[in-house]
């Protein structure tokens, strides 16, 4: 029997401001994604993916449609019950890394688990979580002390503390050099072939999308046709 899918979205709409002001960012988006999938989520500037990643994770609602989420219709469910589904099952990684510069590499990891009750170990599960993305000697020191791609790599590790079953990123490698964004990549790869976490991506990055099994691009608020020619314009060209 065919599994249930990790997400699922129909006719998702949303908008922003009222009267002329008014924008509609998302217009009629439907589709699933299934378990074990690795999904780049493309499109330029305003197409309306980061919006969507944001409902998807339950950080935000839609005007209307329906969304479903681990077997959760989020939209039916009080906040408690979705603060729940994100403490516990879905992973966020973004941009610009939301390290508290206060607190140590492990403190900012095992963040989560303020949010959680009865949960034991927090310390060795914050700690296997650095070792899983190389920075098991990296404990004790401060966000301040780390490069761009370790600070990226502890933001990684904090989504993987409570072992998510679906992992949301943002422009992950957007402030990322090269090889530091090669590098965060293939560890993304890794876990979605080896662990099986199911991976969404926010990027307008070729080197990104080219290594997902599946790319769905999006233009003004609607997913379009993944041709060649429509990725090289979400992506910033064909290289």
């Amino acid at each position: 029997m065919a599994q249930a899918p990790v997400v699922r979205l129909r006719d998702i709409t949303k908008s922003y401001g009222s009267g002329l002001a008014r924008t509609q960012v998302l217009r009629g988006v439907s589709f699933d994604v299934d378990p074990g999938e690795f999904v780049a989520l493309v499109g330029q500037s305003g197409s309306g993916k980061s919006t969507l990643l944001n409902i998807i994770g339950g950080l935000d609602t839609p005007d209307a449609g329906e969304v479903e989420v681990l077997g959760v219709e989020t939209l039916r469910v009080g906040d408690a019950q979705r603060a729940r589904l994100r403490n516990q099952s879905i992973g966020f990684v973004f941009q610009a890394f939301n390290l508290l510069d206060h607190l140590t590499c492990l403190g900012n990891v095992t963040i989560p688990a303020a949010f959680a009750h009865g949960r034991k170990d927090v310390e060795t599960r914050g700690r296997e979580a650095l070792r899983r993305v190389g920075l098991a000697d990296f404990a004790h020191r401060r966000p301040g002390e780390l490069s761009g791609g370790q600070k990226q790599r502890v933001a990684i590790a904090r989504a993987l503390f409570g072992a998510p079953s679906l992992l949301l990123c943002d422009e992950p490698t957007g402030n990322l050099d090269s090889e530091t964004g090669k590098e965060v990549i293939d560890f993304f790869r890794e876990l979605n072939a080896k662990d099986g976490v199911t991976l969404i991506i926010v990027t307008h990055e070729r080197r990104v999308s080219s290594v997902a099994k599946r790319v769905i691009a999006m233009r003004d608020g609607m997913i379009v046709e993944t041709s060649d020619e429509e990725l090289a314009a979400a992506t910033g060209g064909p290289s």
